[in-house]
C-alpha cells in the first residue's frame, strides 16, 4: 500500500532515478499531501536544487470535479489554496520567485464552463482574497503577502466518446476567455476502455489527436495532447517492453502516463531505458479521421461490449472485491466502493479493480465484445485496422493470460457454477465471452491460452482464484490475485 510520505519519496524516485519529467499528484478520491512541495523540497534538497521544481521537472495537481464529485468539493478547494502556499516555500529555497505548480488537471471535463470555472475561481476567489480590504483598512495582500501565481492552467481531462468527438466545442469558449499561450489536453485510454471496450477506446484516442491537430490550427493555439494509457493492452499497453509497438499507435501525442506496474513491476535499468526512449521518441502526425465513419463502429463495438459487461456484473462485484489495493483512497459508496457508472448503466469499479477482476476469472477484458469485429463492413474494418495497426499483437499479449480451466470451472463445473455463477446472472455473459474469445482464435487467428510452464502455472493460479471465490474464500483469493498480477507484472 502506497501512502502518506511513500508518494513523496516516490516523486523523487521518478524523477532522480527513472527520468520523469512530471509528476501528477492527485487529490481525486484519496488523502493527499498538502504540504508535498516542502516536504520534496525536505527531502532532497540537493536534486530540486539542480532540478527547479516548477522548471526542470514539474508537479502538476490532479482534482476532484466538483460538479461531479459532491463529496470532493470543499477538496478541490483545499487543493488550489495550496497553490501560493507552495510559491512561498518554494520562493524562500530558491531565493527567488518560483512557481512549483502553475497548471491542474480537471477529470470528467465536459463542459468549457467548467474549466472556465476553474481558472476563475482561482483568479478570483484565491489570488483575489489579496485585494480583499479587512475592517480595520488593512489590504490582505499586505498583511499576508502576495499569492502567487497570478493565474493556472487548466488541463481537461476528457473521458466519454461524446465529449472527445466533439472536444472543439469544450475547449473553444475556455481558449478564447484565457488565452493560453499552449494548451495540454489530457484524453483517458483506460475509462474509454471501461466504457466501450478495447477497439472503441483505442479508436477514441486516435479521432482525439485528429480532432486536437484540426483545433490547434484553426484557433492559433499550441496543443500538447497526453494519453493516459497503462500496462494491459485493455489500458493501452504502455509498459517497458512495449514501447516500440506503443508508439506505432499513440506517437501523436506528447506526454504518457506511467503507471505504477510500469515503474515498479519491471528491472529499474528497463524502466530508465523506455522512459528515455519514450522522451527521445519523435512525435507522428496523427492519421485523419473522419468523426462520421468512425461513430457506427464505435457504437456496434461499444453496445457489443456493452451486453457482455452487464451481464458480469454481478460476478465482477464478488471478482473486485478480491482486488487487493494499492493506493491509499477515500471510502466511495456504491456498489464497487469507489466507482463510475459506465457500459450499459450498471456501477463499474475503477479501471484498476475492474481489469484485475477480469483477468482474475480467466478471461482477459480485451476479447470483450470482440465478436462485432465479423460485423463491419470491409471499409470499417479497413479503419479500425489504419488506426489500430497493433490489434492482433495487443490480443495476442492478452491472450496468453486466458485460462480456459477456470472458464470451464465457471461454466462447467456444477458447485462453481451454482455458488457464484448462477446467483449473479452471469452464465449467458460468460458464454458471450467464450465466443469472443474463440472468434478471437479461429477467425483473427490469435492463440489463446498458456504457451508455456509458466502459463499453466498462471493457469493454475487462475483457477484456485474462481474455487476460492466460490467457496466464499476473500482473504485466499485476494493472496492469489496478487499472486498472478506478479506473474502479468501488473495488477490491472
Amino acid at each position: 500500500m502506497i501512502a502518506g510520505d511513500d508518494e513523496v519519496r516516490e516523486v523523487v524516485y521518478a524523477f532522480r532515478e527513472l527520468g520523469v519529467e512530471e509528476q501528477m499528484w492527485d487529490w481525486e478520491g484519496k488523502d493527499v499531501d498538502p504540504h508535498v512541495v516542502r516536504k520534496l523540497l525536505e527531502y532532497a534538497p540537493e536534486f530540486f536544487s539542480e532540478n527547479v521544481l516548477g522548471e526542470g521537472v514539474r508537479l502538476t495537481y490532479r482534482l476532484p470535479n466538483p460538479e461531479e464529485e459532491h463529496g470532493e468539493r470543499k477538496v478541490f478547494v483545499e487543493a488550489l489554496e495550496t497553490i501560493p502556499l507552495s510559491a512561498d516555500v518554494a520562493e524562500r529555497f530558491y531565493g527567488r520567485p518560483v512557481a512549483p505548480v502553475y497548471e491542474v488537471i480537471l477529470p470528467l471535463t465536459r463542459r468549457a464552463e467548467q474549466l472556465i470555472r476553474v481558472a476563475s475561481y482561482y483568479r478570483r476567489a484565491v489570488v483575489g482574497k489579496g485585494s480583499v480590504v479587512l475592517d480595520d483598512g488593512t489590504l490582505v495582500e499586505e498583511w499576508i503577502g502576495a499569492f502567487k501565481p497570478g493565474s493556472i492552467d487548466v488541463i481537461p481531462l476528457l473521458e466519454d466518446a461524446d465529449t472527445i468527438l466533439g472536444l472543439a466545442g469544450v475547449l473553444a469558449p475556455y481558449v478564447e476567455s484565457f488565452r493560453p499561450r499552449l494548451l495540454r489536453v489530457f484524453i483517458a485510454r483506460s475509462d474509454p476502455a471501461l466504457n466501450y471496450g478495447l477497439v472503441p477506446a483505442t479508436l477514441l484516442s486516435a479521432a482525439a489527436l485528429w480532432e486536437l491537430e484540426a483545433f490547434s490550427e484553426r484557433h492559433g493555439v499550441a496543443v500538447y495532447p497526453i494519453i493516459g494509457a497503462g500496462p494491459p493492452p485493455f489500458r493501452g499497453h504502455l509498459e517497458p517492453r512495449n514501447v516500440e509497438k506503443f508508439l506505432l499507435v499513440y506517437g501523436g501525442y506528447h506526454t504518457f502516463t506511467l503507471q505504477s506496474a510500469f515503474k515498479y513491476d519491471h528491472p529499474p535499468g528497463d524502466v530508465r531505458r523506455a522512459v528515455d526512449r519514450l522522451r527521445r521518441a519523435e512525435r507522428v502526425e496523427p492519421r485523419p479521421v473522419d468523426a462520421g465513419e468512425l461513430v457506427p463502429i464505435l457504437r456496434l463495438m461499444g453496445e457489443a461490449y456493452a451486453e457482455r459487461v452487464v451481464g458480469l456484473a454481478g460476478l465482477l462485484e464478488k471478482a473486485a472485491a478480491a482486488v487487493p489495493r494499492r493506493r491509499a483512497r477515500r471510502l466511495h459508496v456504491g456498489l464497487f466502493g469507489y466507482s463510475r457508472e459506465g457500459a450499459g448503466g450498471v456501477r463499474l469499479p475503477r479501471a484498476i479493480r475492474f481489469t484485475a477482476a477480469m483477468y482474475s476469472l480467466g478471461i482477459p477484458p480485451e476479447f470483450l465484445g470482440l465478436s462485432a469485429l465479423a460485423s463491419l463492413g470491409e471499409e470499417q474494418a479497413a479503419l479500425v485496422e489504419e488506426l489500430y495497426p497493433t490489434l492482433r499483437h495487443d490480443l495476442e499479449a492478452a491472450g496468453r493470460w486466458a485460462c480456459w480451466d477456470a472458464v470451464n470451472l465457471l461454466l462447467g463445473e456444477r458447485e462453481v457454477y451454482e455458488r457464484l455463477v448462477r446467483p449473479s446472472g452471469a452464465g449467458e455473459a460468460l458464454a458471450g465471452a467464450v465466443g469472443d474469445l474463440r472468434f478471437a482464435e479461429d477467425v483473427l487467428g490469435v492463440r489463446v491460452g498458456p504457451r508455456s510452464l509458466g502459463g499453466y502455472r498462471y493457469s493454475n493460479t487462475v483457477s484456485s482464484i474462481v474455487v476460492s471465490l466460490a467457496e466464499g474464500s476473500v482473504g485466499e483469493a485476494r493472496r492469489l490475485v496478487e499472486e498472478a498480477a506478479v506473474m502479468r507484472r501488473f495488477l490491472g
